[in-house]
C-alpha cells in the first residue's frame, strides 16, 4: 500500500514538472489559462547556450576505456553554477544521436554518443533545439533516434519531428506563471533533401510557415515567444542583412526573444525595435549567434562562447511580459594535448580572473592572461549586457 501511494505521488510530481506540448487537434492537451490577477509580478530566468558540436576527438576524449562508457560531464564542471538558478535551460543539439549501431562519427556527418543527452540533462538542460544543418546527417532514422534519446534523458526538443502531428504541436512551458512558446527553424540541411513524404521532419526557415506557427502560439495563449534560428554565415562575427531582416519580421509579428546559432562564433546581442501594426513600436531581444557551447574547432573565435541569462517579468496588473535584464558569462573551450586526461574543459573566465586576483593559487599566470584576453574578446563580440 505504501509503495502504491508513493508511485501515485511520483506520477503526480512528474506530471506537474513536465512541459506540455499543445497539439493542433481536438485531442489537444490543454494548458490552464494563466491568471492575470497575480498576487505579485511573475519573474523567470531563461538560460541559453549555443551549439553542441561533438567532433570525433571530443567524444573520444569522453570515452572511459575501463567502463566502456562515454562521459561528457567533466567538461561542464566549471560552469554548472550558471544553470542552477534557471527557470528553463535551452541549447542547440548540433550533433545528431543516431545510436551506436550506426557508428559514432564527427564532421562532416555527425553521430554523437547518446550518453551526451544524459550528461546535458544532469547539467540542467530542459530543451534542445534540433533544427539545424546537421539534423539529417544520419537520415530520418537518425533524426528520430535523436529525439528518442533526448526524451529518454528527460529533455524536450523543438525543430524536428517524427510525425506531422508532432510538427504541428507547439512546445509550451509555464515559466512561473508566464506561458511561453518555444519554436525553432533552420536555413537548410547541408544539401541533404528532406525525405519524400516526410517533409514535415525539419522546420525550415519558410516565412509563411513560421508566421503560421507564431499565430498558432498566440492563439493558444502564448504570453512569451522564444524562437531559435539556425541562420547566418559561418565564422562571421557580425550579423548579415538576412538575419536583420528576419529578426525584424519575427519581432513585428510578436516574437520576444530570438536565439541564434550556426556561425560557430559569437555575434552581437541587441534589443531590436520595429514598427508593428498601426505604427505601434515592438521590441525584442536578438542574440544573433551564441557560438559553440563546445567543439573541437580551432578557427578564430570558435572557442569563445557564453552562457546567457535572460530575465523576464510579467506585470500583475496588466499581464504585460517584458525582458528586464540580459547578462552572460564569458566561456572559453580549453583544449589540452591529445591523450591528456579531461582534454576538453569549459573555462569560466570570470572565475579564473577572480581567483587569480584574489591570490588563491588555483591558476597560473598563463591561464590568467588567457582569461583576460578571451573574456575581452567575448565581450567585444557580444556587446554590453542589457538592463531595461
Amino acid at each position: 500500500m505504501k509503495k502504491t501511494m508513493l508511485s501515485i505521488f511520483a506520477l503526480l510530481v512528474l506530471a506537474f514538472l513536465l512541459p506540455i506540448r499543445t497539439l493542433a487537434a481536438d485531442s489537444a492537451l490543454k494548458v490552464p489559462e494563466t491568471d492575470l490577477l497575480l498576487q505579485e509580478d511573475a519573474t523567470a530566468t531563461i538560460v541559453s547556450f549555443g551549439d553542441t558540436l561533438c567532433h570525433k576527438p571530443l567524444y573520444n576524449a569522453a570515452y572511459n576505456q575501463e567502463t566502456g562508457n562515454y562521459d561528457f560531464s567533466y567538461m561542464f564542471q566549471n560552469v554548472e553554477k550558471y544553470f542552477e538558478d534557471s527557470t528553463v535551460v535551452i541549447g542547440n543539439c548540433e550533433s545528431p544521436m543516431a545510436g551506436a549501431e550506426k557508428g559514432y562519427s564527427g564532421y562532416p556527418t555527425f553521430n554523437a554518443p547518446e550518453h551526451l543527452a544524459i550528461d546535458l540533462k544532469e547539467l540542467g538542460v530542459d530543451i534542445m533545439t534540433t533544427a539545424n544543418n546537421h539534423c539529417l546527417d544520419k537520415g530520418f532514422s537518425g533524426l528520430s533516434s535523436t529525439l528518442n534519446f533526448l526524451e529518454n534523458a528527460g529533455i524536450a526538443h523543438v525543430g524536428t519531428s517524427r510525425t506531422v502531428e508532432e510538427q504541428q504541436a507547439i512546445l509550451f512551458y509555464d515559466l512561473n506563471g508566464i506561458k511561453t512558446a518555444f519554436l525553432a527553424y533552420t536555413y537548410g540541411t547541408n544539401g541533404i533533401p528532406l525525405p519524400k513524404e516526410k517533409e514535415f521532419c525539419v522546420n525550415l526557415i519558410q516565412e509563411d510557415f513560421i508566421l503560421q506557427q507564431i499565430h498558432q502560439a498566440k492563439e493558444q495563449g502564448a504570453e512569451l515567444i522564444v524562437v531559435s534560428m539556425h541562420w547566418g554565415v559561418e565564422y562571421q562575427t557580425v550579423e548579415n542583412e538576412e538575419q536583420i531582416r528576419l529578426a525584424g519580421l519575427l519581432i513585428k509579428n510578436g516574437v520576444n526573444i530570438i536565439l541564434g546559432s550556426h556561425p560557430h562564433v559569437l555575434q552581437p546581442m541587441k534589443m531590436v525595435k520595429v514598427e508593428g501594426e498601426e505604427g505601434k513600436e515592438k521590441e525584442g531581444l536578438v542574440i544573433f549567434s551564441q557560438g559553440n557551447f563546445f567543439s573541437n574547432q580551432t578557427k578564430a573565435n570558435t572557442r569563445n562562447t557564453a552562457i546567457f541569462h535572460i530575465e523576464v517579468k510579467k506585470k500583475k496588473e496588466t499581464g504585460e511580459v517584458s525582458i528586464q535584464k540580459v547578462s552572460y558569462a564569458p566561456i572559453y573551450v580549453h583544449r589540452k594535448e591529445a591523450g591528456a586526461k579531461n582534454r576538453y574543459e569549459l573555462f569560466d573566465l570570470n572565475e579564473i580572473i577572480r581567483s587569480y586576483e584574489a591570490g588563491e593559487g588555483a591558476y597560473t599566470e598563463e591561464t590568467y592572461q588567457l582569461a583576460i584576453r578571451e573574456s575581452k574578446r567575448c565581450r567585444d563580440l557580444i556587446g554590453p549586457e542589457i538592463n531595461n
